[in-house]
């Protein structure tokens, strides 16, 4: 088992490089001297470029985005940035290697098991429909889905776009409709839950989920709502005790979530649940993109933030309330409150 020691935040020039790096883009150039390879290597923590020059350069006949190598080289400056100088590499194999995906591509801040978990508590909770419980206790545990979810991510590059993404964005869009559920208690609180937790499961397959974050063939020839309503529906046909009117509305709120003909549903959503798990869906999404798009400001500063193209537009993040005050200065704050308004 393989154990990264150094990232691209620790390169310095003239330090030795005898670690584990993703290729994040190669291709083939020509110099005076012959041809070699411009690498961008990367990791959690960023990317640099490198280059395997000739003749070393003809030792290696293919190198792949996406591939994890084992890199051997000096850090040298070029035009005032660090740059690999690579002596040579070895193409490794992740799994057999043991290598930790989060050290290699960003990854969500909790464990995804440990979000799992939450969302299996959420249906302990709120299922008390014994069919609901028992269709998503089959297909969370399924070991041929839970694998996929747990490692799978949000986007490549919108909302959610890192490793455990998806579980992450479900998790929150499950608790954003139990809340919508408390606040609006004719809602369908077991299959608007459903809904939540099942909505995405297709990007588990539509996006790979290795150190190459991109869409597969089935993802761009299906897209993810077509991929997960396939994957649901055998677990449907065998859930007998389900009524078919229960499986129709499910099947319709997954359908509908992304809220918009234009925006890639099927059909527009036509219940209650289907608004609010849409509206669910979309605010998840939005404040993820944020909070991504904020999070190099620093903590009680102000800024903004690049162009958005999911928004259209940059975002500002504002000087926050400060904290509470001390116990007796909220006391007496508390106790002005309750004085009666004069006039």
């Amino acid at each position: 088992m393989i154990r990264k020691q150094t990232f691209v935040r620790d390169l310095a020039p003239g330090r030795n490089i005898d670690d584990v790096f993703v290729v994040v883009e190669a291709r083939q150039a020509q110099a005076k001297n012959g041809p070699f390879w411009a690498l961008t290597l990367g990791d959690n923590s960023g990317e640099v470029p490198a280059r395997i020059f000739y003749p070393m350069s003809q030792s290696y006949p293919q190198l792949s985005s996406g591939t994890a190598l084992r890199v051997m080289g000096q850090v040298q400056t070029y035009r005032d940035e660090p740059q690999i100088i690579v002596d040579s590499v070895q193409e490794l194999d992740p799994a057999a290697e043991g290598l930790r995906l989060g050290d290699f591509v960003p990854s969500s801040k909790r464990e995804p098991e440990d979000m799992l978990a939450d969302i299996e508590r959420l249906c302990k909770k709120h299922l008390g429909y014994r069919p609901w419980r028992t269709l998503c206790r089959k297909v969370l545990t399924d070991p041929q889905i839970k694998p996929k979810i747990i490692a799978a991510p949000g986007a490549v590059s919108m909302h959610h776009a890192y490793a455990g993404g998806l579980i992450e964005h479900t998790l929150g869009v499950c608790r954003l409709c139990m809340a919508y559920a408390d606040l609006y208690p004719h809602l369908d609180r077991q299959v608007l839950l459903a809904g939540a937790i099942f909505h995405d499961l297709g990007k588990a397959w539509e996006y790979s989920a290795g150190l190459a974050r991109e869409r597969t063939d089935i993802g761009k020839l299906l897209g993810h709502i077509q991929i997960g309503l396939q994957k649901l529906e055998p677990f449907l046909e065998r859930a007998t005790d389900l009524d078919d009117d229960l499986k129709t509305h499910l099947r319709h709120l997954i359908l509908s979530h992304h809220g918009a003909l234009e925006f890639g549903s099927p059909t527009l959503p036509q219940t209650a649940e289907a608004l609010a798990l849409h509206f669910a869906d979309n605010m998840d999404a939005k404040m993820n993109t944020i909070e991504v798009a904020t999070e190099d400001i620093a903590a009680g500063e102000t800024g903004w933030s690049q162009y958005l193209r999911a928004l259209s537009r940059s975002v500002y993040q504002p000087r926050h309330t400060p904290a509470p005050r001390p116990d007796n200065e909220k006391e007496e704050a508390n106790q002005l409150c309750l004085l009666p308004l004069k006039g």
